[in-house]
């Protein structure tokens, strides 16, 4: 009995229908989890590059220097340095077209790092789509593959005259085996899409905080506002002649 109910043989044995539910959802669960494994180490990365990028930047050293640096070689390293050079690039081109409003400045810098920011925060969450869809479509696929082998079960159960248990137990077996999938695929991707949701947001509000922290800097970098020019001296005569009272 044990041996008949065995998973390998319960599975072989399912209906066609049951096996094709099976199979999807098996492979939907090596992809589930070569996208998790991806994830915590991408994510890892991603963390320990910003913190590296933040180091830095906070060291002392001067915004030409850093975007030197960034500009260099095969391109920057993180996705908050990324944004950085975003930033710089476009920040430098509006000084060099003689642009000496502040807001313009700060606004065209900030507008760049927030492309650079959305296409970074894209790569970041690329696929994880696909882990939340597995932990809310999975388990109704497993029991869709329940109902149909149970159904068949019962079905071939109408010509025989006397039904025990040892008759029913097969069929019903072999049908919660994909139930049994469906969960295998289903419980690990909405915990590990719960986890990287976390660290994404974690993640986007350290970019988030360095965007408005870099806008800072460059609007105490930009020259201040000329001072008020001094009066003229006839002008501060002739105002100050104005006030007098008239002769008594």
């Amino acid at each position: 009995m044990n041996q008949d109910l065995s998973i390998l043989h319960l599975v072989l044995n399912a209906s066609v229908v049951v096996q094709i539910v099976m199979a999807i959802l098996l492979l939907v669960s090596l992809t589930s989890w070569s996208i998790i494994f991806g994830k915590v180490l991408g994510l890892k990365r991603v963390r320990q590059d910003n913190d590296a990028f933040d180091r830095e930047f906070w060291a002392g050293r001067t915004l030409q220097e850093l975007y030197q640096d960034a500009s260099s070689g095969g391109g920057p390293a993180s996705p908050q340095e990324r944004i950085f050079a975003a930033g710089m690039r476009e920040f430098m081109k509006q000084r060099e077209r003689r642009v000496t409003d502040v807001n313009v400045l700060l606004d065209g810098a900030r507008r760049a790092m927030r492309a650079s920011y959305q296409r970074e925060m894209d790569t970041v969450e690329a696929r994880l789509d696909f882990l939340g869809s597995v932990g809310s479509v999975s388990p109704y696929i497993g029991l869709f593959g329940t109902v149909w082998g149970i159904m068949h079960a019962f079905t071939g159960l109408a010509n025989v005259q006397q039904v025990s248990l040892a008759t029913v137990a097969p069929g019903i077996a072999e049908a919660l085996v994909a139930t049994a999938i469906g969960l295998f695929a289903a419980i690990p991707a909405v915990l590990a899409y719960n986890r990287f949701a976390r660290d994404i947001d974690r993640i986007a509000i350290q970019m988030e905080s360095f965007i408005e922290e870099f806008s800072n800097i460059l609007a105490r970098n930009v020259a201040p506002a000329q001072a008020p020019a001094a009066p003229d001296a006839a002008a501060l005569a002739a105002s100050l002649a104005a006030r007098q009272p008239m002769g008594r």
